[in-house]
C-alpha cells in the first residue's frame, strides 16, 4: 500500500475498532497500528482479573454488535476482552492491523502528509492520523509517593486480590478503580484504609432491578435526570455522611460519577475505614488532614491518568487538565487530516455513541478531501466549539451528532467559500 495516500489509526482498543471499520466501510485506505499484541486496548491489557464494566452491556457495545442478550448487565474484563476480538473477527478488522507496531512520532510535513516513526525505526508518511491512543496509560500519581518507604501501585498496575492478601493497605481515589481495589481489599487485607481529597457522587450499580444508568432517558433534561437520581439516592443509599464518607463537593454529572454498590456493603460491615486526605508521608506512615495518622505496608494510587500524546510535538495538540483543546474536541484548526478521537468520556458506556461518532468522522474525512482549507477552521468559522470539561452527555452528544450529519452541505458550501476569499488556512 501506498501510505501517503492512506489514514494512520493509532490504537486498536474500542475507538480504534469503530473508527477502523467506519474508514473500511467507506472505502478509504488506512493502516491500524497497535502497540501491543491484541485489539481491545485497556480490557486487554491494562485492567485487573476481577474487573466488570460499570456500565450495562447494553450501553456499552457497540450499536451494530451487541453483546450477547445472556450475558450478564455488567460483563467481566475476561468477556470485555472476547467481545472486542469478536468485533475484531466479524469484520475483518484484523488485516488491516499492525500489531507490535509501537508509534513514537508524528510530525506534520510541507505537504500537508504526516511523518510517522515507530520504535522499531521504520518511518512512513501517511496522508493523515486518527489517534485513537485511549486515556487509561499515562499514569497520575500523587506528588509524595516517593516519600513512602512501602510499596505503591497504580492501579493499572494491580492484578488480582493476593497482592493485597494480609497487608495493612492504603487505597487512594474515589473512581471506580479506588472502589473496586478497596472492595478486594476489604476481603482480604488485614486492614483497608481509603483516603479520599474530596467529596464523590457514589451510585449503586442497580435500582429497582435495573442497572442505574439505563433509568435515565434521553427525552429527559440533565436538570431532571439530578433531580431523579439525588431523589432515589436519599431513599436507595441515604446520605454519604452515614458511611463516613464527605458529601460531594461538586454537582452531579460535573465530574464523572463513581458507580459501586460494594463500597457501601463493607463500609458498613467496618472492613473499609474512610480517611481524608493525605498531608505528609514519613517512611511508611501517612498523616492526614485531620490529623491522624496510620502505617501501611503497601498504598495503591487509584489516582487516574494524564490526558497525554507524546508522539505529538509539544504544543501541537493543547491540553488543559483533561479536556483536548481542538475544535469538537477532535479536529486541528491549522492541520488537515489530524483527529484525535476517543478523548472525552461519556457519562456512560461509549456503545451509543462511538459508531454514529466514527461515521461522521468518515464522512469528515472524505469532505475534508473536497477542501483546501483545514475542516477544524470551517467548523469553527460556523461556530463549533472546543470542549470546556472531557465529561460527556452521551444523549446531548447523539443530538449533536446528528445534527453535524445534517449540516454536511453547509459545512462543504462554507468550506469553499472561505477557499474564494481567504485562501488556504497556513
Amino acid at each position: 500500500m501506498d501510505t501517503t495516500t492512506a489514514m494512520l489509526v493509532l490504537g486498536a482498543g474500542p475507538v480504534g475498532l469503530a473508527v477502523a471499520k467506519a474508514l473500511g466501510e467507506r472505502g478509504i485506505p488506512y493502516v491500524q497500528a497497535e502497540a501491543t499484541d491484541h485489539v481491545g486496548g485497556n480490557w486487554a491489557h491494562g485492567v485487573y482479573e476481577s474487573a466488570h464494566i460499570i456500565s450495562s452491556r447494553r450501553t456499552t457495545g457497540y450499536t451494530d454488535w451487541p453483546m450477547p442478550e445472556d450475558w450478564p448487565d455488567f460483563p467481566s474484563a475476561e468477556q470485555m476482552r472476547t467481545y472486542f476480538e469478536g468485533y475484531a473477527d466479524a469484520f475483518g478488522l484484523r488485516a488491516h492491523i499492525r500489531f507490535g507496531a509501537e508509534v513514537v512520532r508524528v510530525a506534520p510535513r510541507a505537504d500537508e502528509r504526516w511523518d510517522v516513526r515507530f520504535a522499531d525505526g521504520t518511518r512512513e508518511v501517511y496522508k493523515g492520523v486518527l489517534v485513537c491512543n485511549g486515556h487509561h496509560w499515562s499514569r497520575a500519581f500523587p506528588a509524595w509517593v516517593d516519600d513512602f518507604d512501602g510499596e505503591v501501585l497504580h492501579s493499572k498496575d494491580y492484578q488480582r486480590a493476593e497482592q493485597l492478601r494480609d497487608r495493612d493497605v492504603l487505597v487512594l481515589g474515589g473512581g471506580n478503580s479506588g472502589c473496586d481495589i478497596v472492595s478486594e481489599a476489604a476481603r482480604v487485607a488485614a486492614r483497608a484504609d481509603w483516603s479520599l481529597r474530596r467529596g464523590y457522587w457514589f451510585l449503586p450499580k442497580t435500582m429497582f432491578g435495573r442497572p442505574t444508568v439505563e433509568l435515565m432517558h434521553p427525552w429527559l433534561p440533565v436538570p431532571a435526570q439530578r433531580a431523579v437520581l439525588k431523589s432515589l439516592l436519599r431513599v436507595v443509599v441515604g446520605p454519604y455522611s452515614a458511611y463516613g464518607l464527605p458529601e460531594p463537593d461538586h454537582e452531579l454529572f460535573d465530574a464523572h460519577p463513581t458507580v459501586s454498590t460494594e463500597v457501601f456493603h463493607y463500609l458498613r460491615h467496618g472492613r473499609i475505614h474512610p480517611r481524608p486526605d493525605v498531608a505528609s508521608v514519613q517512611g511508611r506512615t501517612v498523616r492526614f488532614v485531620d490529623g491522624t495518622e496510620a502505617t501501611y505496608d503497601l498504598v495503591v494510587c487509584a489516582t487516574g491518568f494524564h490526558v497525554d500524546f507524546p508522539f505529538l510535538p509539544d504544543g501541537l495538540v493543547p491540553v488543559e487538565g483533561k479536556v483536548v483543546k481542538l475544535v469538537g474536541g477532535m479536529l486541528h484548526r491549522r492541520h488537515r487530516h489530524l483527529y484525535v478521537v476517543g478523548a472525552s468520556q461519556p457519562r456512560y458506556g461509549l456503545g451509543p455513541l462511538v459508531r454514529p461518532a466514527a461515521e461522521l468522522l468518515a464522512d469528515w474525512i472524505g469532505l475534508q478531501d473536497e477542501l483546501p482549507v483545514p475542516l477544524g477552521e470551517v467548523l469553527h468559522s460556523l461556530g463549533a466549539p472546543v470542549p470546556h470539561t472531557h465529561i460527556v452527555d452521551p444523549h446531548a452528544a447523539l443530538r449533536l451528532l446528528r445534527r453535524a450529519r445534517r449540516a454536511m452541505p453547509l459545512v462543504r458550501w462554507k468550506g469553499q467559500r472561505m477557499e474564494a476569499h481567504t485562501g488556504a488556512v497556513a
